[in-house]
């Protein structure tokens, strides 16, 4: 590299002195011009074949477009590595009947009734018993003094004994009334099977009285009926919506006044993070079915006022609408107008509407211009 910098050093050099002795030797004017012009087009072209090409102009590649619009529909269109990137995974689902489940209107309890009855039960229980202990007692002192008779014991003593034994019964059937007050009481505000539960206190009483279960009384909407009841439910734990089982107590003794449709009893456990007070949402298992393709609740993104799920179509995928009514099943919507075998976004569909939105505002700029 040296030496032809040094050569061409040297004839740049010579093509000068060349061009000087010629520009002294010749008569002063415009024939000078033409006499030196052979010689630079020499020296250009001796210049020029050393001197290293430009590279060419390299066009740049044109950015393919992630969002088109095709046939009416904005398709979505990423590259293999893009789709690995946002973590985008898909599934084929087939359309097929789903057991619907009902949404309903849950709340827990507070049982501070429940205790109070079922401590005032207890409460009557032994009183009745220390009334039919008194009376055994004032009934046996009676036939004793009966036995005795005057000649023994004074009319006076005999009649206190006898009237304390009319005391004593009366005091038994108060305590067998109040008793049957508790039990009628338990029944009517709560059902036959917790009432049943407070008068025995049984396990079912005794796990909601240690917080172990809470009481939840779940609210059907207005319309909706379920007969029998479904042994079987969930509820929601919010924030995070994580479901929770639900078992089934009874029929509900009263309806939620806010609702005003048909209400259970169902027990829920103490673990699973619902508290008496709260308000959540509950779904029961109905004996109607939806046909359709069942969507996860994950894969549903919300945009532009709907709701949406993401599909396969024409090596990209668009946007589906899911209606606000949509059938649910198994924490699942059931989207009836999706033909079998639809393959669908089950992760990645917000990474999918946040490209469609962004290729909207390119294409709305193009336009602008």
């Amino acid at each position: 590299m040296r030496r032809r910098r040094v050569l061409l050093a040297g004839l740049t050099l010579a093509g000068l002195l060349t061009l000087a002795v010629l520009t002294l030797a010749a008569p002063a004017g415009p024939d000078l011009r033409a006499r030196g012009a052979p010689l630079l087009a020499t020296l250009n072209g001796l210049v020029t074949a050393f001197l290293p090409e430009a590279p060419a102009a390299v066009p740049e590649p044109k950015a393919t477009a992630r969002v088109a619009v095709e046939d009416g529909r904005t398709i979505v269109r990423l590259t293999p590595e893009e789709r690995d990137r946002v973590g985008l995974r898909t599934a084929i689902l087939p359309a097929r009947p789903h057991r619907q489940e009902l949404t309903a209107y849950g709340s827990v309890l507070d049982l501070a009734r429940v205790t109070e009855l079922t401590n005032a039960y207890a409460g009557a229980v032994a009183g009745l018993q220390t009334a039919r202990a008194r009376a055994e007692v004032s009934a046996s002192a009676a036939r004793r003094a009966r036995s005795l008779g005057p000649a023994t014991m004074a009319a006076a003593q005999i009649e206190t004994v006898e009237a304390t034994v009319l005391t004593d019964q009366a005091a038994v059937t108060a305590a067998e009334s109040q008793l049957r007050t508790l039990a009628a009481t338990a029944q009517q505000e709560w059902g036959p099977v917790l009432g049943r539960a407070i008068v025995e206190r049984g396990p079912l009483v005794t796990r909601l009285i240690e917080r172990a279960d809470f009481l939840m009384q779940v609210t059907l909407p207005p319309g909706e009926a379920l007969n029998p009841p479904p042994d079987a439910a969930f509820a929601e734990v919010p924030p995070q919506s994580d479901r929770v089982p639900l078992r089934l107590v009874s029929p509900a003794t009263r309806t939620d006044p806010r609702i005003q449709g048909q209400s259970f009893f169902y027990r829920v456990s103490g673990a699973g993070g619902l508290l008496p007070g709260m308000s959540t949402m509950a779904f029961l298992p109905a004996a109607r079915s939806a046909t359709g393709v069942l969507v996860p609740e994950d894969a549903v993104v919300h945009g532009e006022g709907g709701t949406w799920v993401y599909r396969g179509m024409q090596g990209g995928y668009v946007r589906h609408p899911v209606r606000a009514d949509a059938p649910l099943s198994a924490d699942a919507f059931v989207v009836e107008d999706l033909p079998d075998g639809t393959e669908i976004v089950l992760k990645g569909g917000q990474a999918l509407l946040s490209e469609e939105m962004k290729g909207q505002i390119r294409v709305s700029g193009d336009d602008d211009d």
